[in-house]
């Protein structure tokens, strides 16, 4: 695992019952971003494989800081939003995944929660068929 997983998982630790209740207040598609029961095994194997679209050498983390995601275009750019505060990020061409597809074609977001990056970082990006 990657020095900025490690930290980011121990941080997550801390920060994962706030989140959760973040998550579920933030209202509209809360539970869009979240897995149903009987695909958890399915995202694990997903996001425990999976690496960074430009730096195959890094892991993109695991269900930690991944999971499914509204999407929204604005003046041709994408953005994601995170979990944690439903804030929309920038996702970066570079981090969008284009040579594997996700397990269930919905769109995913492996980023830090904003109180570990407060620079909207992204780790990965999978785009979804039914956007």
């Amino acid at each position: 695992m990657n020095p900025s997983c490690k930290l980011l998982l121990s941080g997550v630790l801390l920060l994962g019952l706030t989140a959760a209740v973040q998550a579920e207040e933030v209202g509209q598609g809360a539970a869009h971003r979240q897995h149903p029961a009987q695909d958890q095994a399915l995202h694990e194997k997903f996001y425990s494989t999976w690496h960074m679209p430009d730096n195959p050498a890094l892991s993109c983390c695991n269900s930690a800081d991944c999971y499914p995601t509204d999407i929204r275009y604005e003046d041709g750019k994408l953005y994601a939003r995170r979990r944690e505060d439903g804030k929309y990020i920038p996702v970066p061409a570079q981090k969008v995944e284009r040579n594997r597809d996700n397990p269930d074609g919905r769109n995913h977001l492996c980023a830090p929660p904003p109180a570990l990056s407060p620079l909207d970082t992204v780790y990965c990006f999978a785009l979804g068929g039914a956007t």
